[in-house]
């Protein structure tokens, strides 16, 4: 059985040596805690139980991120996959999805934006006007249920403020670049108040389409609205209405026969979404001992995913010579989702605690209602191919938070839950799923003598099985079980150094069972040896995932500030996966990965900034033995702020890594090479300079 140990990368060791060896902090800088609105009470990070990753908007304009995915290498074990225009299926831990084709998915990773539910649909997670992000890692099943057995991720906005004002952000980069955003907030009236958001972004890619003789077939090009009126209708009742709406019209042209950023596909594909959603919170506060409050929301999503699956054109074989002749064939996915969404909770106030007065309390009850239409059109089919998911989830859930002493509190959650998954489709499959869940969670922290925390939680989480659609497979793998996980962590967080360090530690143990594990069933497309792959989900035994994780921020004195996260994981999966694939790594789980970083205050507007990023080699799928390349990128930032002006001239993987983003290794689709089976892969940004301007007002 091969097992992953933790290793250190040399950068890191060096990074790690600069921030012990750094001189100490001066006593009068502080660092300013923020608040964590995903949990089921809002709380610091420092008095959350639970390793969590918080970005406001400073760090999201100093790395220049215009999407969830810009942010996400700076947050401890937590990974992507792309392949497609963005990278919208996310790992945590080792656990999520990597791409979705015909079948229903089942996230691994919740997705909230504004308490929107867009667990799925990552590509809508924009940074348009975003407040802040919060990545937190283990299993929500008290929190969340079905939809977020590795985390969960949310999205907050700039909130309506007391006073007007707002900001203008205008930027340029390489690969004729382009974003263009704009807010402004305020009040409407003594008890209301509205904040309006929009951001144009738009690029080349950074793909060259030989063929066609373009550079825009791989391309972005994203138009963000967001509306919110927060109306204080009485002084125990606060009603807030958030619109959102999201055009993206990328292109998709991301593999290259010869591994490279240069394709020639003659049928670029398309990455498509246009999202429109509405979420209605209301907080009743008149009664003494408790608050009532409640998130309605409902998003209608359409989505077209399609590519040149030959990822050439029909006379490759004129101009070169070939073993085989070649094929044509496009695969296009339309999606329209529609899903609906009720939480509504009772908090306890002070005053309102239970067990003589010991405890606070929270109960709540929860609804989701999803309904998924597919049509594929795909040049092999006889025709087209369509399909219904339709899924509801019921659920109740509560959590007690005891305080057994001035510093030491135990926090017990349970959540029950009831889903009912009915699928049909056009080769006459018809698949009904009822089935009870549940998680828990189990808490123990004590605050010590000197400020800091120290805890330890057991959590469960789920994920809800399904049914797998491709009329290709046989019956025998047309269902898969529902996956459980048992979560054991502890850590520390809190401040030291007069204040000046915020760090937190997180050491944990998860035990995977009936992981679901997604294969592929390769079957030849006709008699040469070029093939085509059917996707589908199974289940493991047993897996398990373990490691660690630290971050930390660090006023060094009044002109050094230093950052950085560090994540140790090991997993390996318990079982043979297959006669030639031995028990291992999972997919998509790096042993190390790193985000450290420098600021430094030049003068009192001039600041400049360094960062280094990184990640160890992992396996690209769980069904062949293709692994990325381990790598190190390094970002820098030049910034002149005035207050209300800020210029910033920014470079972003200077030493030009080629960085695997998706990849296949076990296909073959060059018929000059007599379709050989080979690895193929696509790759991140490479460098890039841009310069972005900021106005705020």
């Amino acid at each position: 059985m091969n097992t992953t140990n933790f290793s250190t990368p040399r950068p890191l060791v060096f990074a790690l040596t600069c921030y012990f060896f750094a001189p100490l902090a001066s006593a009068d800088t502080g660092i300013d805690e923020v608040i964590v609105s995903g949990d089921l009470r809002d709380s610091t990070v420092l008095e959350s139980a639970a390793s969590i990753s918080l970005f406001d908007n400073k760090l999201i304009l100093k790395r220049q991120a215009r999407h969830l995915e810009d942010l996400l290498n700076s947050a401890p074990n937590v990974n992507f996959s792309s392949g497609a225009s963005r990278g919208r299926f996310i790992q945590i831990r080792g656990i999520g999805e990597r791409s979705q084709f015909i079948e229903p998915l089942n996230p691994s990773v919740g997705i909230m934006v504004d308490g929107i539910d867009f667990t799925g649909i990552a590509g809508a997670a924009t940074t348009m006007d975003i407040q802040q992000v919060e990545i937190l890692r283990g299993p929500q099943g008290t929190l969340y249920g079905a939809n977020a057995l590795a985390g969960l991720i949310s999205l907050r906005a700039v909130q309506p403020s007391e006073q007007l004002q707002g900001n203008l952000e205008v930027a340029l980069a390489d690969y004729n670049s382009r974003t263009l955003s704009a807010g402004v907030g305020g009040p409407l009236s003594n008890n209301l108040g509205f904040r309006l958001a929009v951001q144009k972004h738009s690029s080349d890619g950074y793909v060259e389409n030989d063929f066609l003789s373009r550079s825009d077939t791989n391309n972005i090009d994203e138009l963000s609205l967001r509306s919110i009126l927060d109306w204080q209708a009485t002084e125990d009742t606060n009603l807030k209405l958030t619109i959102f709406h999201v055009e993206a019209d990328n292109g998709y042209d991301a593999f290259s026969l010869d591994n490279s950023r240069n394709t020639l596909s003659d049928n670029p594909g398309q990455d498509r979404h246009e999202a429109t959603a509405v979420a209605l919170q209301g907080s009743w506060q008149g009664h003494a001992s408790f608050e009532l409050a409640s998130t309605l929301s409902y998003a209608n999503n359409n989505l077209e995913y399609g590519y040149d699956e030959d990822w050439t054109y029909s006379d490759i074989c004129v101009d070169f010579v070939c073993i085989y002749d070649g094929y044509e064939s496009v695969d296009n996915y339309i999606r329209d989702s529609h899903n609906g969404s009720l939480d509504v909770r009772l908090t306890s106030k002070d005053g309102g605690q239970i067990l003589n007065g010991s405890t606070d309390w929270v109960l709540g009850a929860y609804w989701r209602e999803q309904d998924e239409a597919l049509l594929r059109q795909y040049s092999f089919a006889a025709g087209d191919f369509v399909s219904d998911f339709k899924t509801s989830n019921r659920a109740i859930y509560a959590q007690l938070d005891s305080h057994l002493s001035s510093n030491l509190t135990l926090v017990t959650g349970l959540r029950l839950e009831n889903r009912e998954a009915d699928y049909s489709d056009s080769e006459m499959i018809d698949h009904g799923v009822d089935e009870d869940l549940w998680g828990a969670r189990v808490a123990l922290q004590y605050r010590t003598a000197s400020g800091p925390m120290v805890y330890g939680l057991v959590s469960r989480g789920y994920k809800a099985g399904g049914v797998n659609s491709d009329p290709a497979l046989d019956a025998v793998d047309r269902e898969f079980d529902t996956e459980q996980m048992w979560n054991i962590e502890g850590g520390v967080k809190g401040l030291w150094l007069d204040g000046s360090l915020q760090a937190q530690l997180a050491v944990f143990y998860q035990l995977r069972d009936d992981i679901q594990i997604k294969q592929s069933l390769v079957q030849p497309i006709d008699e040469t040896n070029a093939t085509s792959f059917t996707d589908y989900f199974g289940n493991a035994a047993k897996g398990t995932n373990m490691g660690t994780e630290l971050e930390f921020n660090w006023f060094a004195s009044e002109t050094v500030a230093l950052f950085g996260s560090i994540g140790l994981l090991k997993t390996e999966f318990d079982t043979p996966l297959s006669e030639t694939l031995d028990g291992r790594e999972q997919a998509h789980a790096p042993s190390y990965q790193f985000a450290l970083g420098a600021s430094f205050q030049v003068t009192d507007s001039l600041a400049v900034g360094l960062d280094i990023e990184g990640k160890d080699e992992f396996f690209l799928s769980s069904r062949h033995s293709a692994k990325t390349q381990s790598y190190e990128l390094l970002n820098a930032n030049l910034t002149y702020d005035t207050g209300d002006w800020q210029l910033s001239l920014w470079g972003r993987n200077l030493t030009d890594e080629d960085v695997i983003v998706r990849g296949f290794g076990s296909f073959g689709n060059d018929p000059r090479k007599g379709y050989e089976t080979e690895p193929y892969y696509q790759y991140g940004a490479p460098r890039v300079f841009g310069l972005t301007g900021k106005y705020d007002f």
